[in-house]
Parts: C-alpha cells; structure tokens; sequence
C-alpha cells in the first residue's frame, strides 16, 4: 500500500525547488495534480538536453498528472478555487507576488476548503528586507553561504555544482507536508507553511566553521579538510580520474597507512601529532599521490575501503548512469513515455519495504485535464465549453 495514499495535492510549481517537493509527496504515493498554463506550461519543459528530451523536466514531475488551467483569466481562477475542497493540500513555488495577484492566497483557498495545507516556497521567504526578491537556487546558496565555504583558499568565493538550493528546500517543504497532514488526520484543521530557501540551505551549514561558531567566516580550504583527507589523482588522468579520502579517527589512519604501504608512517615523527601532520601535509600528499597513480580511482578505493578507510572514486554525471554499485540498486529506471519513448529517471533514493508505488513517467502537458475534472464531477458539457473557451486545454 503506499505510504501517502489518499493524499491529494493540488501543485502549482514550476522549475525544479516546489516540483522536487511535489514530486516527493507522489512518489510516496499521494495523487499530484500538477497545474500548468497555457502555451508551454510549467517553464521547466523548455530545458532540453542535446537529443531534444526534457529530461529535465521528466526527473522532477514523475508520478503527476497535468492539468491545463488558464488562471489569469476569471473563470480559470473559478474552477480551481471549485477544486480545492477536493485535495488536501496547494504548493506553489511562484515569484514574490505572483499568487497575490492572482488572488490566489492562503486566505482565500481557505475560504473554500477550510482545511487545506498551503504550501509556499520562496527564495527569501515571505516577510523580511529581502522577500521582494527574485532567486534561484544559486542566488539562495550565495546568500546562505555556502559560496563563501566553497573553493580553494585564498580564491574566490566559488559556485558549488549540486542544487540543493532547489532539491534541498524542496525536500524539506515535503517533509513538512507530511507532517502537517498527519497533524491534520488528529486535528481536521489544515495550516499554511513557508518555507525560505536561503533559510533552507543554511541549515545544510551547521557543521561547517564550528571552531568559530556566530563569531567569525569559515575559511575557504579547497578539498582539503586535515592530514589525509583530499583529493588525490589516480591512474588514467582523466578530469575525473581521482579518489577522495577522509580520514577521521585515528584506526582509520593506521589503517589508511598500512594499505598505502608505508606503515612506518604510523610511528614517524613527523606524522604522529595532528600539528605534525598539518606542518607536514605536502609532503604526505605526494607519498599518497604516488601510491594513487599506480590504480585506477575503482582499484584504489576498493583497496582502501576494504581495508576500513572511508573514500570513493569521483564519479563524474555520466557514471551515475554506470556505475556498478548504484546499477545494481537500480537508482536509474528506464521508463517507456507515451510521447518521447525511452527515457531513465531517477527513483525515490529512500526504499519503504511497506510502500510500493510503481515510477510513472512526467506528464505531457496536459495530458490528464478531462480525466481529473470528471473525477471532480464536472459534466462532459461543462468540461467542453470550457475547452472552448481556452479556460483549459
């Protein structure tokens, strides 16, 4: 049975922050109907890759269902406020004032579904000297720090790759969903929830600078975070082509040691303080480097990681399709799209043994608009004049 069923969600997001959320919530098992305008619908499809597929869009709107709605005009903003009080739950990723204009607020929906959860995401959040301001999952990371940890020392502040600006606050917004219908199946009240993505992401801040804590910047210190915990270049030489170790206890550096065939190290002076290893890191690293350049960055964690030394291969984006390890787990499904053909989409990374939902491929725009407003009960008449009349499509 799947976890959230029974679970309706009216989602009104775009891009990748609210579809990330939304997306969560279905693959959990909750019914997504995803609102897109008319025209091209939720920008997120217009990101193609070379080949022509969205897969952009395919990786954040699997398990929804669309819905074309035209909600700048009055009677499309009737018809949703007539859906409401079918779904639990409204999440919308909009830029500041958007919803507002629309008069489409927490205030409003409330009206017509006195128990609806009211998602809203936002890069500054609602209230503040910043919330008028537009962002992006970049624009949150910068103004949540994670620029200024980021890159070698004595650089630039440096733009780090993974957006968890976006994905981050989206899977916390999920969360919070989660938590508030199940607050709801006690109580039979619904809530609003804000969430702020540069408020998001600063939470993923919290080890980061602890020796200074609220008094001082972390300084920027590149890959390396103490004796033996770096980036070290394997066989191949390729962009890729290194292994990342992380040493942290002190089993873990004999071991470390032993495995790079220098076990005298453990008992050298130079290396048997943590000061001594710090004054002495250059030299160390280029002992490591010459054992890493004789593997492959697969043979040199194997050794290392059997022999309990935490580290991995840096796999680059093209072997997470590859990779042995997450290949088996099936991290990356092949899924036939009724339009495009074969697609790979990434599954839900969690694995529930009581909650089975099968992955369905993203929507095509607007693919299930009759389907979902027959199930609201509209007649066929009602739902063809407003076909003709461009309120849906």
């Amino acid at each position: 049975m799947p976890a959230l069923e029974g679970m309706r969600v009216l989602d009104m997001t775009q891009y990748e922050a609210g579809t990330s959320c939304t997306q969560l919530l279905g693959w959990l098992g909750a019914d997504i109907v995803k609102i897109e305008p008319p025209g091209r619908g939720d920008p997120g499809r217009g990101v193609v890759i070379p080949s022509g597929l969205p897969q952009y869009f395919l990786n954040y709107n699997s398990n929804k269902r669309s819905i074309v709605i035209d909600l700048a005009s009055e009677e499309g903003r009737a018809l949703l406020l007539r859906m409401a009080p079918s779904f639990d739950v409204f999440v919308e990723n909009y830029g500041p004032g958007v919803i507002e204009k629309l008069n489409l607020t927490y205030e409003i929906m409330k009206e017509v579904n006195p128990s609806i959860i009211y998602g809203r995401l936002k890069g500054f959040g609602l209230t503040g000297p910043y919330s008028g301001f537009p962002a992006y999952d970049w624009v949150a990371q910068a103004a949540a720090g994670t620029f200024s940890v980021t890159g070698e020392a004595g650089g630039p502040p440096t733009r780090p790759g993974p957006t968890i600006g976006d994905s981050g606050t989206g899977a916390q917004l999920a969360l919070s969903i989660t938590a508030a219908y199940v607050q709801k199946q006690r109580t039979g009240e619904g809530q609003l929830i804000e969430i702020s993505m540069q408020e998001a992401v600063t939470l993923f801040m919290r080890t980061l600078g602890l020796r200074t804590w609220g008094e001082a910047p972390q300084e920027r210190t590149g890959n390396r975070r103490g004796p033996g915990t770096d980036v070290y270049p394997c066989k191949g030489e390729g962009p890729n082509d290194y292994l990342f170790v992380m040493i942290v206890t002190i089993a873990q550096w004999d071991a470390f040691c032993m495995t790079i065939d220098h076990p005298e190290l453990i008992s050298d002076p130079r290396f048997e303080t943590q000061r001594g290893r710090f004054e002495n890191a250059a030299e160390f690293y280029d002992l490591v480097a010459e054992w890493t350049r004789q593997r492959t960055k697969h043979e040199a964690m194997e050794e290392l990681g059997s022999a309990g030394v935490p580290c991995s291969a840096t796999l680059d984006t093209y072997e997470l399709f590859t990779d042995p390890h997450l290949s088996e787990r099936g991290l990356v499904e092949d899924l036939e799209h009724p339009e495009l053909g074969p697609v790979k989409v990434m599954r839900m990374p969690a694995l529930l043994s009581g909650s089975d939902v099968a992955l369905v491929p993203a929507p095509m725009l607007g693919e299930h608009t009759r389907e979902v407003l027959a199930e609201l009960e509209l007649t066929e008449d009602e739902i063809g004049s407003l076909f003709e009349r461009g309120v849906i499509s």
